[in-house]
Order: C-alpha cells, then sequence, then structure tokens
C-alpha cells in the first residue's frame, strides 16, 4: 500500500526511515549498447519517489497482475520461495517479453531462520550437439543472425525445472506447485489485457513474431500484432501449465511437451533434441560474498559474472568518500565510471561456466586486488578502453530479462532474474505448448575477442561447448547489516545489470535515498567496450560537460532497467518498483 493509505504508526516509521535515508536523487545507469533498450520514460508521479510500506510481506515486479499473484500467494500462507515461484509462472504469461517457461535465470533464497542463503543456477545449457565453432561464418567470423534469430541461438531452457526445485527445496509446505501454477493459468486461458508494457513491446516485435506462424497466432488479429485495449489468450499455454502442474517439470523435459519444443527448434534449423531437454538439471550453488562499507554483499556466483563484478566494482569503491562528492556529481559519476571499466575487461577474460573453466572468484573478489585497480584510476582523466586491460586476479587468490525480489512477514527472502535474452527471445512459440523460446546461446563466446549483441567481449573461458552453460551478467543480490536482511535487489538490462545493481546499492548505502529514490534516480554505464560512457536523461547538462572534459565520450540516450527492489527496516518492509517501465508494482500486505 502508499503512503496515503497506510496506518499514521507507519507513516511515522516512514518519516524515521526517509530521515535516514534520504538526499536528492541524482544516481545513474545507462542505456545499452545494442539491442536498443524499450524505450520508457521515467515516470513523473511523484508518489514513485515514495516506496510501498508493508510489514506482512512484499512483492515487486515488472508486472503488476504478477506482483499481486504473489501478495496473494503470501496471502494463503505461502513464503517467499513460493510466492516468487507462483511470480515467476505468472510472468511467462504477463510478460512474454522477458517473463518465460522457455528461458533461463538465477535465484537467490535467504531463509531467514538458519540464515543460510543459497543460489539456484537455473541457466540455459548448450545442447549436446553443440560446437566451438558453430556461430562463424565460413570466413571465420561471429554470424550473429545464426546465434540470435535462428533456432542455433536456443538453450536447453531451465526456468520449470529451476522454479520447482525452489518450491521443492524450499517452499512453506502449504502450498503445492499445482497451488502456484494456477494464477499463471488462469491468466492464460482467461487471458490479459493489453496495456502498459505488453501494449508498448508488442508493435516493436511485431516483424520479430510475424515471420511465425504459430507466434502470430497467438499474437496476431490478422495482419497487425494485438493493440492495446484488447485481450490476450494463450490457451496452448494454459494447457501447457495445467500439465506441468499436474504431472510435475517431468512434463514439460519428456513427453510431448519436450518434443513439440525440440521439433520446434529443429525446424528453425536449430540443433537441440527432446534427449537434451531430459538431460537438463539446476544447480545449487554457493553465493559470492564480500563487504562494502560494514555492509555484506551476498550475490550470484559464476557461471553469472554479476555478483563477482559487483563486488569487485563496489571494493574499488570503497576506497573512495562517494558521500562527499555528491550524488549525480560529476566527481561521482566519473568515479563510478572508472571502477566499472576494469572490472568488465577482467569479465572478458577470466569468466565462464566453472565447470568447465577456473574462475579465480577469490581473487578477482578481493580487497587487495581492488587496492591495484584504484591505484590505476586517475581523479582527472577518463582512461580509455585501449588504456584498460584485465588484470591479474590469480595472485589474491586464497540482457531481456526481468527481476522481482519477494520479502515474507518472516524475512525470508528471494531475488531473481530470469530472461529469453533478447525481448521476445527468437519470436518463436513452440507449436502447440505456447512457449516462446530463448535465444541464450548468443550469450557464448562466438571467437576469442568477438562481441556479443550487448557489445560484451567473449573469451576462451566463455566458449560453445557441449551442455555449458552461457556466461550472465544477471545479479540477483542481497545487503545485510549486521547479519540481518537489509535489501534485496537486481535488474534486467543485459550488459547493464551489473551497474544497474550496483548504483541501487550506492544510492541507498552512500547517497542514502529512500529506496524508491535510490530506483528511479538517473544512472550511468560503462562496460569498457566499447569505450563510451552511456547516461540516462535527468543527468545535468552541466555534469556531463565536465564528464567530457575529463576525456569521456558520453553519450545520452533511452532508460533502462527495471530495478524492482524491497528493504528490510525495523520491522518494516519497503517496496519500490521501477518507474523505467510501465506496469511495474510493489505492493505488500
Amino acid at each position: 500500500m502508499r503512503l496515503n493509505s497506510f496506518p499514521v504508526r507507519a507513516f511515522g516509521l516512514l518519516l524515521a526511515l526517509s530521515a535516514a535515508w534520504s538526499q536528492p536523487a541524482g544516481a545513474q545507469t545507462a542505456p545499452a549498447v545494442p539491442p536498443a533498450p524499450e524505450p520508457a520514460p521515467i515516470q513523473s508521479d511523484e508518489a514513485r519517489l515514495l516506496p510501498v510500506l508493508a510489514t506482512g510481506g512484499m512483492v515487486s515486479s515488472q508486472d503488476a497482475l504478477a506482483t499481486r499473484v504473489g501478495v496473494e500467494i503470501l496471502g494463503k500462507g505461502g513464503n517467499a520461495v513460493d510466492a516468487a515461484v507462483a511470480v515467476g509462472f505468472a510472468l511467462a504469461v504477463t510478460l512474454p517479453r522477458a517473463g518465460n517457461l522457455g528461458g533461463g535465470g538465477f535465484m537467490m533464497v535467504h531463509r531467514a531462520a538458519s540464515r543460510e542463503t543459497v543460489a539456484i543456477d537455473y541457466r540455459e545449457t548448450a545442447p549436446a550437439a553443440a560446437t566451438a565453432d558453430m556461430f562463424l561464418n565460413p570466413q571465420g567470423e561471429p554470424d550473429r543472425a545464426a546465434s540470435t534469430r535462428t533456432g542455433k541461438a536456443v538453450g536447453v531452457p531451465g526456468t520449470v525445472r529451476g522454479l520447482a526445485e525452489a518450491h521443492r527445496r524450499y517452499g512453506s509446505g502449504k502450498l503445492t506447485l499445482a497451488d502456484l501454477i494456477a494464477p499463471a493459468e488462469r491468466l492464460a486461458r482467461e487471458g490479459i489485457p493489453i496495456e502498459s508494457g505488453l501494449a508498448d513491446s508488442l508493435p516493436r516485435a511485431s516483424g520479430l513474431l510475424g515471420q511465425w506462424p504459430s507466434s502470430r497466432a497467438v499474437f496476431f488479429d490478422g495482419d497487425h500484432v494485438l493493440p492495446r485495449g484488447a485481450t490476450l489468450r494463450q490457451r496452448d499455454l494454459a494447457d501447457t501449465l495445467r500439465t506441468i502442474a499436474e504431472q510435475g517439470p517431468d512434463a514439460f523435459y519428456r513427453g510431448p511437451i519436450a518434443q513439440k519444443i525440440a521439433a520446434a527448434v529443429q525446424g528453425a534449423g536449430g540443433i537441440m533434441t527432446a534427449e537434451d531437454l531430459a538431460a537438463y538439471r539446476p544447480e545449487i550453488r554457493t553465493p559470492v560474498r564480500g563487504t562494502y562499507r560494514g555492509y555484506e554483499i551476498v550475490s550470484m556466483p559464476p557461471p553469472s559474472s554479476g555478483g563477482v563484478h559487483l563486488i569487485e566494482i563496489l571494493n574499488i569503491l570503497e576506497g573512495y568518500d562517494l558521500a562527499g562528492m555528491g550524488a549525480g556529481s560529476a566527481r561521482a559519476l566519473h568515479t563510478l565510471a572508472e571502477a566499472m571499466k576494469p572490472a568488465y575487461a577482467d569479465r572478458a577474460t577470466w569468466l565462464g561456466d566453472p565447470s568447465r573453466t577456473k574462475v579465480p572468484v577469490a581473487g578477482l573478489t578481493a580487497k587487495s586486488y581492488a587496492a591495484t585497480l584504484r591505484d590505476k584510476i586517475d581523479p582527472e582523466r577518463a582512461k580509455s578502453a585501449a588504456e584498460v586491460k584485465a588484470g591479474d586476479p590469480l595472485p589474491y587468490e586464497s540482457d531481456q530479462t526481468t527481476h522481482f525480489s519477494v520479502v515474507d512477514a518472516e524475512g525470508n527472502a528471494v531475488s531473481n532474474t530470469y530472461t529469453l535474452n533478447f525481448s521476445y527471445g527468437i519470436g518463436l512459440v513452440a507449436e502447440g505448448t505456447g512457449v516462446l523460446l530463448n535465444n541464450e546461446m548468443d550469450d557464448f563466446s562466438a571467437k576469442t575477442g568477438a562481441r556479443n549483441a550487448y557489445g560484451l567481449v567473449g573469451g576462451e573461458a566463455n566458449a560453445v561447448a557441449p551442455g555449458a552453460r552461457p556466461l550472465s551478467s544477471m545479479t540477483p543480490t542481497f545487503v545485510f547489516r549486521d547479519g540481518r536482511l537489509f535489501l534485496v535487489t537486481g535488474s534486467p538490462g543485459g550488459s547493464r545489470i551489473i551497474t544497474t545493481t550496483l548504483q541501487v546499492i550506492v544510492n541507498v548505502l552512500d547517497f542514502r535515498m529512500n529506496l524508491a529514490q535510490a530506483v528511479a534516480a538517473p544512472r550511468i554505464h560503462h562496460q569498457w567496450q566499447p569505450d563510451v560512457l552511456m547516461a540516462e536523461e535527468g543527468i545535468s547538462p552541466d555534469t556531463l560537460a565536465l564528464l567530457r572534459a575529463k576525456g569521456h565520450n558520453v553519450k545520452v540516450g533511452a532508460t533502462s532497467g527495471s530495478a524492482n527492489s524491497v528493504m528490510a527496516e525495523d520491522g518494516l518492509l519497503a517496496g519500490a518498483s521501477d518507474p523505467r517501465q510501465r506496469g511495474t508494482l510493489a505492493e505488500g500486505r
């Protein structure tokens, strides 16, 4: 509930919270390299700069219908994991450009009673027939269309097994998987109104979706995509959801559904088989941990690069008085940008699937390693990409996506980011299933030193291999204070995910913004290559001029990311949905 409907007691708590965590908004993230982010202007509604408050649980996601599904599950006695699983299935219906059954992702789970935090890796895998050169043309150069628009781009999806495994291991035990899938099935079968973000995205995806008859059958009315105000009914998807609810996740990975998915992939020129689907398993991993100004940062380990490089950048920044520089100042933004560059250079060299390459996590997240990187930063001059190289962490050893955050009344929490990669993946709905297919194979390195569609440079550690999991930037994150959950955050945004998550944390911890301000504040992004400092609108023109004077190649562009977040403070939950995307909602009970 928002401030104007919250009890007076909670209003007093909000005043205290705002006093402790507020300054004028002026933070930073950035638009991205191709593919261009979906334009959605930051909403001017002043209420979006106040967090939503609750004491009985909080859900913040990119879609209001999905958020309400999560709140409904909390109201039925489900815990944060139950609610998150229900939200995950619901987003496959309500946010088809990113929510999915045919993709994959990462879930961080915190259990309050045991203070245990685990990472569930349900990232897609390469099919068994994958080869290191499968995305090279006859001249030995990357074939971008093959890795993004054909069946070869489809990785083995992990979402259904991942969500089911989270429920099996960490659910409350009060609700069955069928209970959690039922709201999604109902939305798919009865239909949802085409409005907000869905109405924005469908016209932009019309060319992608329109090339496949099975996708046209779902999203088109005649020669045009369904218009704003129409109803989107997904009966095949509803039947798939019902089958999973009745028979469990095996029904997706074996039998008729798996056979239809494999046939669709192969019909589009891909190599995935029904056997690849049957072999898929999620992995339970140990999170990466670091500290920042006395707070503990706990995030996703490889094959996500997100947690490692979030901590690496925070370690660099810890040596600076960002608060003294001021939120949104040229000095602060310059420092942030220069700290981002070496982390992305390290990402290109060191990160990959940990089952296939040695990732020097301890070295990359060491404070001493960050000190060597900090020493190379010039406070008055931006280093060019050519001057920034991957470091040597070994001596220190001891992209369209959606994110949602859930906290329940007991303090259990979920931070989940999952994706089809591009908006609507390859745009292909597997005939008879309603399942949109991902193009996640583009996240592998087609060739050492080549860039993927987000402009990220890849290395040998992230080469295509049978069964391998492609490197990701997804960064679902928890922040703890004195051992207690303080902040749940993360974001979509391709290569900008890490820097978006970073700036939410910095805005709260350094610049003392309330959560809604921290999420809404304009952001910057630098990923080393291309050598561009990308800035959202809202940063002062004078500040941008000062950054250019320091040597930054500044480009101002569209907004990106959707950092739906939850903060826990003194028994009160504050939720903030990102105003950059239409239709987002944080709601509590």
